[in-house]
C-alpha cells in the first residue's frame, strides 16, 4: 500500500468517527495523546529495525541516536500496541503526531491491517485498518543496516531532548517481554545485550 499523508487518513476515518493508531517503538510506552482504548497486536508484512537515525528526540546532529523503523517483508510480522482515537481525539492526536513523529522525527505515514491479540482461536478479532508512521529509506536521517554490536554501541553513548537512547530501547524490551512474552524479537534483544555490554565497559573504563 502506497503511503497516505495524515489528511487522507483523518478522512478514511471520518465515516466510521474512530481512528487506529499503531505504535512499534516508543508510542508502546508514551503515546501521550488521549485515546479511547488500547490493544496489543501485530501488524504482517514488516520487521521492525533499528536502522533510523535520530537527531532530536534521542540523539543529536552530531551523535544521531537509533530509533526503529518498518522494514517490509513478507516472511515476518511486528507486535506492538493501536490506540483507538474518536471524535475530537482524531484530530488532536494526529496534529501531535505530526510534530512528534514527522516534522521531527523524518516518517511518513501508512494505513496497514492490524491483529488484535486473541489468547484462544474463539477469541481472535478480525483485523482492522490502523495508521503507521514509517522511516523510508530515501529519508535524510535513515542509517540503515549495522551488526547489533554497532548499533548497541551508537545507543549507548546517545542522548537527545527526550532522554537518552537507551532508554527509548530498554523500555521497548520491557514492553515486549511483559506484553509480548511469547514473541522472540532476536533484532530487539541482541541490541539490547549489545547496548548493555556498552554500558558496562564505560563505566569500568571511568
Amino acid at each position: 500500500m502506497k503511503p497516505q499523508d495524515i489528511t487522507t487518513a483523518v478522512k478514511s476515518s471520518s465515516s466510521s468517527s474512530s481512528l487506529w493508531i499503531f505504535g512499534y517503538g516508543s508510542l508502546v510506552w508514551k503515546p501521550d495523546f488521549r485515546y479511547k482504548r488500547s490493544q496489543v497486536g501485530y501488524v504482517q508484512g514488516y520487521k521492525r529495525r533499528f536502522w533510523h537515525g535520530d537527531n532530536f528526540h534521542r540523539g543529536n546532529n552530531e551523535l544521531p541516536g537509533r530509533v526503529v523503523t518498518l522494514i517490509e517483508d513478507d516472511d515476518e510480522s511486528t507486535w506492538g500496541v493501536a490506540f483507538e482515537v474518536t471524535g475530537s481525539q482524531v484530530e488532536e492526536s494526529l496534529k501531535y503526531l505530526n510534530v512528534r513523529e514527522t516534522a521531527c522525527g523524518g516518517y511518513v505515514t501508512k494505513m496497514v491491517d492490524f491483529f488484535p491479540e486473541g489468547e484462544e482461536e474463539e477469541k481472535k478479532q478480525p483485523p482492522v485498518q490502523a495508521l503507521v508512521y514509517i522511516a523510508t529509506s530515501d529519508n535524510a536521517l535513515y542509517l540503515g543496516p549495522a551488526s547489533p554490536e554497532m548499533i548497541g554501541v551508537q545507543i549507548a553513548v546517545c542522548r537527545g531532548k527526550t532522554g537518552h537512547n537507551l532508554e527509548y530501547l530498554l523500555r521497548l524490551a520491557e514492553f515486549m517481554r511483559s506484553s509480548c512474552p511469547h514473541v522472540e524479537d532476536h533484532h530487539l534483544f541482541s541490541i539490547e545485550r549489545a547496548a548493555l555490554t556498552a554500558v558496562s565497559y564505560l563505566l569500568a573504563a571511568q
